[in-house]
């Protein structure tokens, strides 16, 4: 099982940006494909954002196209969700994802980051 390790979360000004990391362990990350998953307080987890193992395929979910954006740099088995134009209903808990049995991944989940924006 892999190991998954977020970072990047934060407070930060409604219109305002962050970028979301994800470290992976190394021995499973050039296997994986790797996802971001979200769950405000009260809601039920939703997916954000996935990328293939070899970066080629993306998906991002409607409720933030054209602001959000994954990436991905396999040499630093790290995974990125660059987040754009926050807005009030983005903030929550950011998970990581990996795997390679289901798209979007949902083998392994890192052990979330918080997101909050202000108006």
């Amino acid at each position: 099982q892999g190991q998954l390790v977020e970072s990047g979360g934060g407070l930060v000004q409604a219109g305002g940006s962050l970028r979301l990391s994800c470290a992976a362990s190394r021995r499973t990350f050039g296997n994986y494909a790797m996802g971001w998953f979200r769950q405000a307080p009260g809601k039920e987890r939703e997916f954000v954002a996935a990328i293939s193992w070899s970066g080629g395929r993306t998906n991002i979910a409607d409720s933030v196209t054209g602001r959000f954006s994954i990436s991905r740099d396999n040499a630093k088995s790290t995974v990125y969700l660059q987040m754009n134009r926050l807005k009030r209903e983005d903030p929550a808990v950011y998970y990581c994802t990996g795997g390679h049995r289901s798209w979007p991944p949902r083998d392994d989940w890192g052990q979330g980051t918080q997101v909050t924006v202000s108006s």
